[in-house]
């Protein structure tokens, strides 16, 4: 195998220079080595992965949340827009699942919890069930593999060897989403082709495989070169990399290239919300928590009243309470209501701005 990881480290020698691609991720036609972050829920729209493939990046869709058809739709759009860039560079990010069976005593606890708040927004949750759902993966894998995209990646769960198989039989790169060494080395008995290595810092929801336990608090850099030494895979390097310092760390330390989320939010390709993206600009707004309070599963997000009221009351659960707790988020965020949205926020979210997506990325890719 050749050894992307030096590849990447010599990418990213020079502080003077824009940053040139390599590995995997040069054999795609990217020409920097940086990938926009799946950000599910609306954040990343086919706009978002067009300006990346418009810089020389890859962007990658969210399948989260979606149906497959609405799945469908936005890459067909991808692709109609896509070829005027002179290039095939995209992917697709889906949930595996590895659902958090909750406690149904816990659940109906959490929604009589909840009830004052909804009750603000006209919303009722008389008779509401703990909803668990896959996601529609295997629709969705169909999809993928009958129609395959350039790079298909996993996140919260490992998906079965067979899907790993069929996705490459059919074209497709197979990354996952890893947060330590054994994960890591999980996913490389599967057959997958490269890892998204993703740091504690990370904002939205952690990729972890094990969402009981608390992410170990390692910078980005160390755990890097520990997952560098467990497997002889390419990595993508993701959590808190908002700087065009921070992505030459990442490459200095073994990784092909920097997934680039939170600093995206705020451009006009983003989807997030107008509420979303003024309350990332507001100055008042200064933590981040690591909170099941919005999903059952452990995401960063920026404090808010809602964190601070029901951090502590909140069960694992996922995606049963991301079901409950949805009506709520989207009645707060069509009501301009920051204090009852996931405002999902990594560690660099500061430096997030309204310039458009594309001169983001070669910001980031460019001289230090």
């Amino acid at each position: 195998m050749t050894d992307h990881n030096a590849s990447a480290e010599h990418s990213g020698a020079s502080s003077s220079s824009t940053l040139e691609a390599s590995g995997l991720l040069a054999s795609l036609g990217a020409v920097i080595p940086l990938v926009a972050a799946p950000m599910a829920g609306g954040p990343s729209t086919p706009a978002l992965v067009l300006a990346a493939a418009e810089t020389g990046g890859l962007g990658l869709l969210a399948g989260g949340y979606k149906t497959p058809e609405q799945l469908a739709q936005q890459i067909a759009e991808v692709r109609a827009r896509i070829s005027t860039f002179g290039v095939n560079l995209f992917g697709v990010n889906i949930f595996a699942p590895n659902s958090v069976p909750i406690d149904k005593d816990a659940f109906i606890e959490y929604t009589e919890s909840l009830r004052e708040l909804a009750a603000t927004y006209d919303l009722s949750l008389e008779e509401v069930d703990a909803l668990e759902d896959d996601d529609e993966w295997e629709a969705k894998m169909d999809m993928l593999v009958n129609d395959p995209v350039p790079v298909v990646s996993f996140t919260f769960g490992l998906p079965p060897a067979e899907a790993v198989h069929r996705l490459r039989k059919a074209g497709s790169l197979v990354f996952q989403t890893v947060t330590n060494p054994n994960e890591a080395q999980q996913a490389a008995a599967l057959g997958v082709d490269g890892l998204v290595v993703q740091s504690y810092k990370a904002g939205g929801h952690s990729g972890t495989l094990t969402p009981a336990t608390p992410v170990e608090q390692i910078p980005l850099a160390e755990l890097l070169d520990r997952v560098r030494s467990s497997v002889r895979l390419p990595l993508w390097a993701a959590g808190g990399i908002s700087t065009p310092t921070a992505v030459r760390d990442a490459l200095a330390h073994g990784a092909e290239a920097a997934v680039i989320g939170s600093v995206l939010l705020r451009s006009p390709e983003s989807g997030a919300s107008k509420t979303y993206k003024e309350a990332l600009a507001d100055t008042n707004r200064t933590e981040t928590v690591v909170t099941t309070a919005f999903s059952g599963r452990p995401a960063r997000a920026l404090r808010n009243a809602f964190v601070d009221r029901f951090h502590g009351l909140a069960p694992s659960g996922y995606p049963a309470i991301h079901h409950l707790t949805s009506p709520i988020r989207k009645a707060a965020a069509a009501a301009n209501d920051p204090e009852s949205i996931n405002i999902w926020a990594g560690a660099g979210y500061r430096d997030a701005t309204e310039e458009p997506a594309a001169d983001i990325l070669r910001r980031l890719a460019g001289p230090c």
